[in-house]
């Protein structure tokens, strides 16, 4: 009877190693997962703008947690949008537009008609197209220095692990970009780069939010806003503010019903979606307030992380890329309690 058993068990131990995971070098998660809690940045209360909009047909509460953007890029925009905010301003208006691939929009749903229009508040200040970009300084081309150095890095190691002869010629890390020069991530957040007018701008990746305007010279003042739901709409780069990024919440915005009207308008307001409230975090009662850190682009994970992103070498895969859109590079963010 102990010989059957060995026998049997002698037989089922090569199918369970053909069925065992087949191991190879970490995902892009993975990496994620173990980096150290050095690496691992606070999002400051006051970054963080919290939307509440109304329940769902089956009660369910609908939050859109918004990390707004950090100096230098498109300030006079967020300021005014603490105030809004400050102020309740934005309380009761609603998500108007839904285009398919594109955004959803929210503001006052009477701001076309002056006679209805709720006013502003005291306080905001005066926003211009000029300052959609903002001039290359010491930091941000620190930055750039230090993305050409770890994609030249990667480049090395990858030759180093796998022969000269079995990797693709990846030049950098992040490659060149269609819509501008270089991109980079700084701080955190994608931006691009333009070497001859040195000038740096951020960019319109998934989930990020700008401001809505009309025709230029108006830039919008921060009233209205949208959030990206579909492919990155990089065209609109340079020609529109942006001003922070979903970092919670987004199937709140991506699953609503698309508008029927032009280029996604609610053509019936009933099919409008109320805002019940939007915040600064730091405003909130401290039991309320959300706690998120993002990862340092700085550090030697997210190095490891873009590079894995742009070569999967992870079992599933089976030709590396050799580069990658920074749109499909997105910067991880985690709640913490």
């Amino acid at each position: 009877m102990k010989k059957l058993l060995l026998a049997a068990a002698l037989l089922a131990a090569p199918v369970l190693a053909q069925d065992a995971e087949p191991k190879g070098e970490p995902s892009p998660g993975e990496i994620v997962a173990a980096a150290p809690a050095s690496e691992w940045v606070t999002i400051a209360p006051q970054d963080l703008l919290v939307m509440t909009l109304a329940p769902d047909r089956d009660g369910h509460e609908r939050r859109v947690v918004i990390q707004l953007m950090p100096p230098p890029f498109s300030q006079p925009w967020v300021a005014n949008i603490r105030t809004l905010a400050h102020d309740h301003w934005y309380d009761g208006n609603a998500i108007t537009r839904v285009q398919d691939n594109y955004v959803a929009q929210w503001g006052d749903p009477n701001g076309d008609d002056k006679a209805k229009a709720r006013t502003l508040p005291e306080g905001l200040g005066p926003t211009s197209v000029g300052e959609y970009e903002t001039k290359i300084d010491g930091p941000i081309e620190r930055a750039l220095q230090a993305r050409l150095k770890a994609g030249e890095e990667s480049l090395s190691d990858a030759f180093a692990k796998r022969g000269a002869d079995k990797v693709l010629a990846i030049k950098r890390a992040i490659p060149r970009d269609p819509y501008s020069d270089e991109t980079l991530d700084f701080k955190g957040w994608p931006v691009a780069v333009d070497r001859q007018s040195q000038t740096a701008w951020p960019i319109h990746c998934y989930a990020m939010v700008g401001v809505g305007r009309g025709y230029a010279p108006d830039a919008g003042s921060g009233a209205e806003l949208y959030a990206v739901i579909g492919q990155a709409p990089r065209h609109l780069d340079r020609n529109i503010a942006l001003v922070g990024r979903v970092i919670e919440g987004i199937e709140n915005l991506s699953s609503l019903p698309r508008g029927t009207g032009p280029l996604g308008v609610y053509e019936d307001p009933a099919q409008q979606v109320p805002i019940a409230s939007i915040r600064l975090a730091s405003e909130l009662p401290a039991d309320q307030q959300p706690h998120f850190e993002y990862l340092s682009t700085e550090g030697a994970t997210f190095a490891k992380y873009v590079d894995a992103r742009a070569n999967r070498r992870d079992p599933f895969f089976i030709v590396p890329a050799g580069g990658v859109d920074i749109c499909n590079v997105p910067v991880p963010v985690r709640r913490v309690p």
